[in-house]
């Protein structure tokens, strides 16, 4: 009974535990509940006075930025209303400004138009001027203006001739002693023996024998000889020689070779003289480039294409009135860099273009064409530069002078080509030039003799000193002297010489 009692007294003891256990808890939560919500209460009354204060500061801050705001708004205005009232004064002004403008050009419109009345005036008055002086004078303008003209050159043509004689005096004086100063100097510099070349070989022979080996059978080997080489043997001039007469001194040259190689040989028949013709070829050929060779070290010119090198050894083997063109080039060369050294230009491209200034001579008679041309197209060929070939294609005048270099070759080669020994003519040239030179001054109006003296080197010519008068005879020299030089060819320089002389004569009885 005991043990049932306490079976079922467990569970509602575990009943009034759990019960208790619960209103316990009850009031735990109540307690705790109570004690969030004072601490809920207190935060919000935190809350709301922080709220309170915030709302104050902004209100503090907000009315000092409005009176922040107003101050600079007022400013502004202030700012903008000044700058109202500079704008409005600037307008003023410029408004001032264009009235005045407007008054000036006014004034000005009504200038112009009194000066163009005025102008109108005197064109007027300048008009009805020479009406009346050409009713006066019965002269029309033009005639006046002859008239006056005339007149004043009659009054100061004195005058004029005395101050033009002075400067041309004082300007050749000085130009003449430069002249003279440099060419001296390059002269002195460089000096060279000449010999004027012939149309003529000798050949010497071992014995008088030895023509009619030459000759041949009825002249058959001599025939034979002249045909292959183009050259003339004259056997019967002197004892032991034989005479190769051609104006071709390649030709001449060849043959003389050829007829020294057969008289060393001693057998001389036609297939033997062919034979050595050719050998004679060949060997000349060897001699033109040893030649070109040489002329060019001569000189100190190193650079030059093979080919350039042949053609000046051929010139070795041509003349020029007489003067050997090679020896000439290279005369030329040394004198030119002398002159250009003096004038200040470049020594080397007028050393350059004075040893190939004749270049062109080395073909000119086997290609149509001047030397000078036929010069320019051979340089071109081999790119010689432009400075050399400007430098040499104005030394006949064919080109004009564009650089001192070239004028330095013109000078060498007038001193070259004019110093006594260095050319000769034939007389047929020589009388034909001559009378050349006094048929231009002849053909002038109003010369009454014309001579050519020193030479062909002086052309002086006598006027009609009533047909002529100083001024115009200063013209008359200027245009023979040019006219001479655009018609004739001539070695150096011609001097033109215009007398004029008036003669009063009277008789006393």
């Amino acid at each position: 009974m005991d043990i049932f009692n306490t079976w079922v007294m467990i569970p509602l003891y575990v009943g009034l535990g759990a019960l208790g256990g619960y209103i316990i808890r009850q009031q735990l939560a109540q307690k705790q509940a109570n004690s969030i919500e004072a601490k809920l209460k207190e935060r919000i009354e935190k809350v709301k006075e922080e709220a309170k204060k915030l709302i104050l500061d902004a209100k503090d801050k907000s009315a000092n930025i409005i009176k922040s705001t107003e101050e600079k708004e007022r400013k502004h205005k202030d700012q903008l209303t000044k700058l109202e009232e500079r704008l409005l004064h600037r307008e003023d002004t410029l408004d001032k400004r264009q009235d005045e403008l407007a008054q000036k050009e006014e004034h000005n419109k009504q200038v112009a138009q009194q000066l163009q009345e005025l102008k109108e005036q005197i064109e007027g008055l300048k008009e009805e001027s020479l009406r009346q002086l050409e009713k006066i004078t019965h002269l029309t303008p033009e005639e006046a203006k002859e008239e006056i003209i005339k007149k004043a050159q009659e009054r100061y043509k004195k005058d004029i001739l005395t101050k033009l004689n002075y400067l041309e005096k004082d300007g050749r004086e000085s130009l003449d002693a430069k002249a003279k100063e440099i060419m001296a100097d390059a002269i002195q510099r460089y000096a060279r023996s000449n010999v004027s070349e012939v149309t003529t070989s000798i050949v010497d022979l071992p014995s008088e024998d030895i023509k009619g080996k030459i000759i041949g059978k009825e002249g058959r080997n001599i025939h034979h000889f002249e045909k292959l080489t183009g050259v003339e043997l004259i056997m019967d001039d002197s004892p032991d020689t034989v005479v190769l007469s051609c104006f071709n001194p390649l030709r001449r040259e060849v043959a003389k070779i050829a007829l020294q190689k057969l008289i060393q040989d001693g057998r001389i028949q036609p297939a033997r003289i062919e034979e050595k013709v050719a050998e004679a070829q060949a060997e000349l050929r060897r001699i033109i480039q040893k030649k070109g060779e040489e002329a060019a070290y001569e000189v100190g010119i190193l650079d030059l294409p093979p080919e350039l090198i042949q053609l000046l050894g051929r010139l070795a083997f041509r003349t020029s009135y007489g003067q050997n063109v090679l020896t000439h080039s290279i005369e030329v060369a040394f004198l030119s860099e002398a002159i250009a050294e003096e004038l200040g230009g470049n020594k080397e491209i007028a050393k350059k273009a004075g040893l190939l200034h004749d270049i062109g001579k080395a073909i000119d008679q086997e290609v149509e064409g001047t030397h000078i041309e036929l010069g320019r197209k051979i340089l071109m060929k081999y790119k010689i530069s432009d400075e050399v070939i400007k430098a040499m294609q104005s030394h006949h005048g064919d080109y004009p002078v564009e650089t001192i270099e070239a004028a330095a070759v013109n000078a060498a080669d007038a001193i070259s080509a004019s110093r006594p020994g260095a050319r000769r003519e034939n007389l047929e040239e020589y009388l034909k030039r001559l009378s050349s030179l006094e048929n231009i001054a002849l053909s002038k109006k109003g010369v009454k003799k014309a001579y050519a003296i020193s030479a062909g080197r002086e052309l002086r010519v006598f006027v009609s000193p009533d047909k002529i008068d100083d001024l115009e005879a200063m013209k008359l020299a200027h245009d023979i002297s040019t006219q001479i030089q655009e018609e004739l060819k001539y070695p150096g320089e011609i001097k033109v010489i215009v007398l004029r002389e008036t003669r009063a004569i009277d008789t006393a009885h």
